[in-house]
């Protein structure tokens, strides 16, 4: 197929005037290397697009292609991550991942907080504050754990983001509502251990890679997964498999019920953690999860199974062009007009 590769750079929005905090959600060159080149041994045509405004324009110029391989996160607003999927399906262009509502859904942490427990999904008890005047209608029990409400990667995770008194909620609510003006989701702290769990495929067909539990480093930054401690997980993190048994059953097949309770498609990941009482909990699901090879969770998660990184993005490509006949008008289109 000929396939086109959505991408935002790190190195492109630098050159904008952007900060390192601004592009941490963003992908490095290798990322984006790293595909064309599989995708090209996997017998395909990877073409580079690059972000969401050149996208319109390539579109808007009259250029298709048979699938396009999108893992754009988008700039602004907590639909970003729906504006690449929704102008596709515009075009009536066949694409990976979940489509726009399942995009925007999983970036509110609080919608999706909702929607599994509405399913019955274990996840933790929650409130999210708007505004200061809404800090006394918290009642919830310490310890609590507090970030913006539409962010990835850590962002607006640090050592303040655990919280054990009034105080520290106040001071550390005021600081998020000022830097990143959204909402903050607070919710009460799960101490037990973090686990990873990677997901392939789509609705019943959708399946376990495996699942990575990790612990961080005497030393680090933050005592929780925060931004600068993601940035520097080689220095900071231990990375492990999950050892077999009953509790890695339990936690993949929370897993797995959240990857489709939410409706995500192709791949994913689901972020989970023990309780104090060491029952699994769902802390959040990303379902454009990176795929930097040496760096990004699931294909160290496949290579931990022993899946190599072709294999990986050959079933992602796969999953997604099993809906190319949803789209009768991409045939109709492909190529310029």
């Amino acid at each position: 197929m000929k396939i086109g590769l959505v991408y935002d750079l790190r190195s492109d929005y630098l050159k904008e005037g952007f900060s390192e905090t601004q592009v941490a959600e963003f992908d490095a060159d290798i990322t984006i290397e790293s595909l064309e080149r599989t995708l090209g041994e996997l017998g395909h045509v990877a073409e580079r697009i690059g972000h969401a405004r050149a996208l319109c324009k390539r579109l808007l110029d009259g250029d298709r292609w048979d699938l396009v391989f999108t893992i754009a996160e988008g700039v602004e607003g907590r639909s970003r991550e729906a504006q690449v999927p929704a102008i596709l399906e515009l075009f009536g262009q066949p694409y990976t991942f979940s489509d726009p509502l399942v995009c925007a859904v999983t970036l509110d942490k609080a919608v999706t907080k909702r929607l599994l427990q509405a399913a019955g999904v274990a996840t933790p008890r929650f409130c999210l504050v708007s505004t200061p005047e809404e800090l006394a209608a918290v009642d919830l029990t310490y310890p609590l754990f507090a970030k913006p409400v539409a962010e990835g990667t850590g962002k607006g995770v640090d050592h303040q983001s655990r919280i054990h008194t009034p105080a520290e909620l106040q001071a550390t609510i005021l600081r998020l509502l000022h830097t990143f003006t959204q909402p903050v989701l607070v919710e009460e702290y799960l101490p037990g251990r973090e686990f990873t769990t990677g997901l392939l495929g789509t609705g019943r067909a959708a399946r376990v890679v495996g699942t990575m539990e990790f612990s961080i480093r005497p030393g680090a930054p933050a005592a929780d997964y925060s931004l600068e401690v993601k940035e520097q997980c080689e220095k900071y993190v231990d990375y492990f498999p999950m050892p077999a048994g009953p509790l890695r059953a339990e936690v993949e097949a929370l897993a797995l019920a959240t990857h489709r309770v939410l409706e995500c498609r192709d791949a994913g990941r689901v972020d989970i953690r023990l309780d104090a009482q060491g029952r699994p909990q769902v802390m959040e699901h990303n379902p454009l999860p990176g795929l930097n090879p040496g760096h990004s969770d699931l294909p160290m998660l496949a290579a931990q199974e022993g899946m190599s990184y072709a294999d990986l993005i050959k079933a992602i490509v796969t999953s997604a062009a099993e809906r190319r006949q949803a789209y009768p008008r991409a045939s109709q289109w492909s190529g310029k007009r």
